[in-house]
């Protein structure tokens, strides 16, 4: 990985066969609009997956730096990948919540990650890993209020809730938060909107009335901060929306909500030839030429993120012009059809971004692919470089 402040994050960088550009400042934007639509309660820079794929440690340390103090993992190993890049508990908390048994719960402690527990099982590895090392822990008791995933549910709550009273009357833990997930915030009018937020306070006024007292109360996602006042609570938690991708489009833009798109993927042209009508193109010849044509060979695949079933509908711009996949999308590489046009071997293509230069945006690759913007970022693979653009605290390795 590279780490550059530049004013372009469009421009490919001299000689490399894709990149994906991580404009740093537009992150910095997107967190300042995303406090400003939260209101008071604090926010959570969700960092899970590598950032969306954007970089989790750059990502993280730049929200650092514009003041966030919440930063949220999936798993325990992002969040101690956090702790041993140099973020340390003095400049954020960092939650972790996807844990399975035998878990680094002793890592955890001695790294003063805050942790969530959803079941007795969690309880009892965590406070056995309390009496091994001695560190009191800092834990979020998640509610499963309707998304059926993680969580505890509504029957066991009351067991659950009292043995944290015990731990924490014997100073083995501290509750800091009590959360839940919202199943559909990303669709306005979804009866299970309202059936979550009752359950939530349900479960808040339970473990409130026998006495815990959490630092923070939190449920509410990109969407819910988007579109959901009333689930902020304390603390929210944003993920997609801080990397200016839209969680629903149907709602609207990036721009609607002062968001702006973070990455953006290129390539180089590899490759520009003439062939005759009838040809067929890639794998199973699912494309064929028309008529007499030049074909454009992007050297980006499945490999790298590119989604397969953007086969014959994954849209790029090349030489100013909207281009769409031609015939299947392969490991390394997919083609264009270039109507005849010659544009240079090595010219930029553009796959996404914020559409300022025309180009597609994450969101045109979800629906030629019939999934979700989340994927089309979160996939880019390792083979991809990143490079940072417009970093507020400088080069580093």
């Amino acid at each position: 990985m590279t780490t550059a402040n530049t004013t372009d994050p469009a421009l490919l960088t001299h000689g490399v066969r894709a990149e994906a550009t991580i404009d740093l400042a537009a992150l910095r934007g997107n967190l300042t609009a995303l406090r400003e639509r939260a209101g008071g309660p604090a926010l959570m820079a969700v960092v899970k997956a590598d950032a969306y794929g954007h970089g989790a440690v750059q990502c993280a340390r730049e929200a650092v730096a514009a003041g966030v103090n919440w930063l949220g993992a999936a798993t325990p190993e992002e969040a101690l990948a956090l702790r041993a890049a140099g973020i340390g508990p003095d400049q954020a908390r960092v939650l972790c919540w996807l844990w399975t048994p035998g878990g680094p719960w002793r890592q955890a402690l001695r790294a003063e990650l805050d942790v969530s527990v959803s079941g007795q099982w969690a309880m009892d590895e965590l406070l056995a890993a309390v009496r091994e090392t001695g560190i009191s822990a800092r834990v979020h008791l998640k509610a499963d209020t309707g998304l059926g995933r993680n969580g505890c549910q509504p029957h066991d709550w009351p067991e659950l809730v009292a043995r944290a009273l015990r731990a924490e009357a014997e100073g083995q833990i501290k509750v800091a938060g009590i959360w839940s997930h919202f199943a559909a915030a990303d669709e306005p009018g979804h009866p299970s909107i309202q059936a979550q937020l009752d359950s939530f306070a349900a479960a808040l006024a339970y473990a409130e009335g026998s006495g815990l007292r959490p630092e923070v109360r939190h449920i509410a996602n990109s969407p819910a901060t988007l579109l959901l006042p009333q689930s902020h609570y304390d603390l929210v938690r944003t993920g997609l929306a801080m990397y200016g991708v839209s969680p629903v489009p149907e709602v609207g833009s990036p721009a609607d909500f002062g968001l702006r798109p973070v990455m953006a993927l290129s390539a180089r042209l590899a490759l520009v030839k003439s062939v005759p009508g009838g040809h067929g193109v890639s794998y199973g010849h699912h494309y064929t030429t028309p008529g007499d044509t030049t074909l454009g060979l992007i050297p980006l695949g499945y490999a790298d993120g590119i989604p397969r079933h953007a086969s014959s509908a994954g849209p790029v711009l090349v030489g100013g012009k909207w281009r769409t996949v031609a015939g299947r999308v392969a490991m390394d590489q997919f083609v264009v059809d270039l109507g005849g046009d010659t544009p240079e071997i090595g010219e930029e293509v553009l796959l996404f971004g914020a559409g300022d230069r025309g180009e597609p945006t994450a969101e045109d690759w979800a629906l030629a692919s019939g999934t979700i913007a989340y994927e089309i970022v979160t996939r880019i693979g390792a083979r991809v470089p990143r490079r940072y653009v417009g970093a507020s605290w400088g080069p580093r390795p």
